[in-house]
């Protein structure tokens, strides 16, 4: 995509983001319940998910999860714009709209450790879990995301031009995979011990050596450790599948396109739009048009009498 492609999709993630907190600091404001209509306002807290999810977990475990679960989400929200094979600007934006709202609870959960929750609808007998817009726009964005699956899908899942197998050359796919998967995973250890031995030196420096306390406050982070490293050393090697595949598969198509040449099928070579070595398609052409001018110079002239 071009740059002010990218400007058009990247902006409402920010735009969505900003208007959040801004009507979050204004909702701080507010006391008791006032309706205006059907739609209500009034100040609540919620220290899990959406609708109360997970608030009964420990603090610790909670505000800790749920906020690297967002940033969990941005990052397969960069991966997913950078792989996506085509423009599609109603969906791209439609993914912005739903991680800016996210994001803009994560950074509740990050500054306050609750999400500010203000909006109702309904009455006052009668109404909605609080909600926020972010919560709201991210709504906005689903619907974008679920039309442009739908009006676009042969597009993003073309009947054409797909080869058969994702592990046109396994040895080397695989080995790339393991090697972004050990990476992600070395870096995951690196970080854990350092956050761990800090948490831990910190609690025994305020309270002592309290086993109890260490437990509440270690074995939440642990599991939570494990599921961020088992999260991203997945993401990783799914990954590099689809950016290995961009390698190997043109390689493949390249190397089946020459036999072909070889067995004087002469058809034009084009690669995939997110192949690497897009120059291969330039230099097989080349080949081709020399072999068919070679062959055509060899072919006796028949002179009619």
């Amino acid at each position: 995509m071009k740059k002010r492609d990218w400007f058009i999709v990247i902006l409402p993630l920010i735009g969505v983001w900003v208007l959040d907190r801004l009507t979050k600091q204004w909702a701080l404001s507010l006391s008791g319940v006032k309706f205006h209509g059907i739609f209500g306002l009034t100040l609540h807290y919620n220290p899990g998910a959406i609708l109360g999810l997970f608030s009964d977990l420990p603090p610790v475990l909670r505000v800790v999860s749920l906020s690297t679960g967002g940033a969990f989400l941005l990052l397969s929200y960069g991966i997913i714009q950078f792989l996506l094979p085509i423009k599609s600007l109603t969906l791209r934006t439609g993914m912005s709209i739903m991680i800016g709202g996210i994001l803009g609870n994560v950074t509740d959960r990050i500054v306050w450790g609750k999400v500010v929750d203000f909006l109702l609808i309904g009455t006052r007998e009668f109404s909605t879990p609080a909600f926020n817009l972010a919560d709201a726009l991210q709504w906005v964005g689903y619907g974008m995301i679920v039309f442009a699956l739908i009006k676009e899908r042969e597009v993003l899942w073309p009947s054409y031009n797909v080869r058969r197998t994702y592990w046109v050359n396994p040895r080397f796919q695989l080995r790339y995979c393991f090697i972004l998967m050990g990476a992600a995973f070395g870096f995951s250890v690196i970080s854990a011990t350092y956050a761990y031995t800090f948490l831990r030196v910190t609690i025994i420096d305020l309270v002592g050596h309290n086993e109890r306390i260490l437990t509440q406050f270690v074995a939440p982070f642990l599991i939570t450790v494990g599921v961020i490293s088992a999260t991203i050393t997945i993401i990783m090697f799914l990954l590099g599948r689809v950016l290995s595949h961009q390698i190997a598969g043109p390689l493949y198509a390249f190397e089946k396109y020459l036999d072909e040449l070889l067995e004087g099928k002469y058809q034009p070579f084009q690669l995939r739009s997110q192949d690497q070595f897009q120059h291969l398609t330039e230099l097989a052409n080349r080949i081709k048009d020399e072999l068919e001018k070679c062959k055509c110079e060899k072919t006796p002239k028949i002179k009619s009498s």
